[in-house]
């Protein structure tokens, strides 16, 4: 049954290319739908979803409203509410912040390796902006508080999207299963949102928008653009984006802003498989950036 199932879903994918704008550019989505349709058939389950930022139509979705693991993807919620706490005058952006015992977890970030044992909310909001800085953001969730990005989340009308947790190096039993969730649907509305100015107030969404302009991992979906993983606030060629990612064991995932000279584009890709083996995770990359050569051909 499962293999019928993938074998339906491949179909599916295959069937159903994008459609865009207008004839006069050259693309129709159907190098990533392709590639889809091939991880599908696989056994990876696959969510995506992209829309024009301009008129918001959508070029193409699958599965688009299916709940998927995003690990640090998440994070961008503790960011708003930390950009949203920074408007009031006891939690400015040099407010110092404490690492603790309790805070410590290995994994993404480089924090965990300097010497600093206390840095500005805005430097820490920056850490988990540009690397998805583990111990920066246990230490911000610990300072806004959980409970506080949850409720955020619901005021915005996400249903299918959340912060679960603080990073953890091992997740028991009494643990969220995942640090975050979210559909394809609600992420890049959230993105859309947050290019138009419209989270929470535009002095908001722009402080957000320029941590997350710093990150630098740029191996999945944007590995398609060929941009300088260090360096692109700026733009080169052309090209402007603003992307957050989530990988873990299983879980590829990318949500993102892309203009270009011709159009921009609100993205967001989630991918979950069996990563039993380097060459499947592999497949999921190429899938990846497959989209991502799509997206680059609509906005250039």
């Amino acid at each position: 049954m499962a293999v019928r199932d993938s074998e339906k879903r491949s179909r599916h994918l295959a069937e159903n290319h994008g459609k865009h704008r207008g004839s006069e550019v050259p693309e129709n989505f159907s190098r990533g739908f392709e590639a889809l349709a091939g991880l599908a058939v696989s056994g990876v389950q696959v969510s995506a979803r992209a829309t024009d930022l301009t008129t918001g139509r959508v070029l193409f979705s699958v599965d688009d409203h299916v709940v998927m693991p995003t690990s640090h993807i998440g994070t961008v919620l503790l960011l708003i509410e930390v950009a949203a706490k920074l408007r009031e005058s006891d939690f400015d952006a040099y407010t110092i912040l404490d690492r603790t015992a309790s805070d410590s977890v290995s994994g993404a970030g480089i924090w965990q390796h300097l010497q600093a044992p206390s840095l500005p909310i805005a430097d820490l909001a920056a850490l988990v902006g540009s690397t998805n800085d583990s111990l920066a953001t246990n230490v911000l969730i610990r300072a806004v508080g959980l409970d506080a990005v949850h409720a955020r989340t619901e005021k915005l009308g996400l249903t299918r999207s959340a912060l679960l947790d603080r990073v953890r190096d091992t997740r028991g039993p009494d643990d969220a299963p995942q640090l975050s969730v979210g559909s394809a649907k609600e992420l890049t509305w959230l993105f859309t949102a947050l290019a138009r100015g419209e989270i929470i107030d535009a002095e908001t969404s722009a402080r957000v928008l320029s941590w997350l302009s710093l990150n630098t991992d740029l191996t999945l979906v944007a590995g398609a653009f060929g941009l300088d993983p260090f360096a692109h606030r700026e733009g080169d060629h052309g090209l402007l984006l603003v992307n957050k990612t989530g990988t873990t064991v299983g879980v590829r995932s990318e949500v993102g802003i892309l203009r270009g000279p011709r159009a921009g584009v609100t993205y967001a890709v989630a991918m979950s498989f069996m990563d039993t083996a380097l060459p499947v995770r592999l497949a999921v990359h190429e899938g990846l950036r497959s989209i991502g050569v799509d997206l680059l051909e609509y906005v250039h």
